[in-house]
């Protein structure tokens, strides 16, 4: 996307002149460049990323955040450890390595699985540069992914402003742009395709907390591109839905089960049930890479990530001289539960915005999508 007047992805790939770790010692190499998200929306930097291990890090520690950014991290990971050491071993001790950094966003595993894939049926002494040509390739299907995303929910946006006048508004949960992505978005495709051509549409965004990617995150990308947009508490969507503000919910996901159950940023399904409870739109974009057709049973299957209760208990923000200062908001003593993700059963959810269309949230449906993508 544009910031100030230049593309910018979250990711991409840097030459360096010595490969840190290289056994053969020769120069060249490559890394990969990240922008640090726990600075935004008031310090966009780059950190440049130049092992697995440093990868390890920034997904745990939320540096990049988001699933289908998550994967592809990930997948450049692989490529950081095929660059020094691409024996089978070293390989799967790394994809292993990897996979633990958090555990919910099934990209994570996705993008792992299919790197190794194509690396162990590779002669070791191609392994290197077909590494970094499979992750280039996850990047890249990432970004078709997600313009047909778009592409696909841009009629929901097009039959509501047809029907009336005035902008479109739609409500969003967390941040499921083009920053936890590697472009587009999910949940913001159809809203940056929208404002591309021309409709008047605005977004609430919730704050999401605890660490704010709502406030901090889509805010800012929004600002960025342009699109009208509101943030607002967690606790204000249903309101909103109840006194006819909002037009359709759009949400992304982490995880979505073969019965349709999608996995978001916690109070995603408080959401849903504030919009079935007014007969709002409900709808979970969802690229195919974040569907786990082997778990049965979201709610009761999918693990949920417990983060630290700091996030919680204290908050980041910048001062009056421009500092970024963190602050204490509870009392000293007070236990903090910091549950990551929550579950949205099915039967909330209005459709499924998937690269290949809009299906039901069902076993039936999700079961014919992948047979007829196979």
């Amino acid at each position: 996307m544009m910031v100030g007047g230049q593309a910018l992805r979250p990711l991409r790939v840097v030459a360096v002149g010595q490969a840190d770790g290289r056994a053969d010692g020769q120069a060249g190499g490559e890394a990969i460049e990240i922008i640090d998200q726990r600075l935004l929306p008031h310090r966009l930097e780059m950190r440049t990323l130049n092992s697995a291990k440093e990868v390890f890090v920034a997904i745990r520690d939320m540096w990049v955040r988001g699933a289908p950014l998550i994967g592809a991290v990930a997948a450049y990971g692989l490529a950081l450890q095929a660059q020094r050491d691409a024996s089978d071993v070293a390989l799967a001790n790394t994809a292993q390595f990897l996979s633990g950094a958090r555990p919910t966003a099934v990209n994570l595993a996705w993008a792992l699985a299919r790197m190794q894939q194509v690396l162990l049926a590779t002669p070791l002494a191609d392994r290197a540069r077909v590494a970094w040509a499979e992750a280039d390739a996850i990047a890249e299907d990432d970004v078709r992914v997600n313009e047909a995303i778009g592409r696909h929910a841009l009629p929901l946006l097009q039959a509501v402003a047809a029907r009336r006048a005035g902008p479109v508004n739609v409500l969003t949960h967390c941040n499921a742009g083009w920053l936890a992505t590697v472009d587009w978005g999910t949940a913001t495709s159809p809203i940056y395709q929208a404002h591309a051509a021309g409709m008047a549409v605005h977004v609430w965004v919730d704050e999401t907390r605890p660490r704010n990617q709502g406030a901090s995150l889509t805010a800012w990308e929004l600002g960025q591109a342009g699109v009208p947009h509101t943030v607002i508490a967690d606790n204000a969507g249903g309101h909103l839905m109840q006194h006819g503000h909002v037009d359709l919910c759009i949400v992304g996901c982490d995880r979505v089960a073969a019965n349709g159950d999608a996995c978001n940023k916690i109070g995603t399904y408080l959401k849903a049930l504030a919009a079935h409870d007014n007969a709002v739109p409900f709808y979970v974009a969802m690229p195919t890479s974040t569907l786990d057709m082997a778990l049965a049973d979201g709610v009761h299957g999918i693990p949920i990530e417990e983060r630290s209760g700091r996030e919680l208990t204290h908050v980041t923000g910048r001062n009056a001289v421009g500092d970024l200062v963190e602050v204490q908001l509870t009392p000293d003593g007070s236990a903090a539960g910091n549950w990551a993700f929550d579950v949205t059963p099915a039967r909330l959810i209005t459709g499924l915005i998937t690269e290949h269309g809009i299906v039901q949230a069902s076993s039936a449906a999700l079961q014919t999508l992948m047979r007829d993508k196979s």
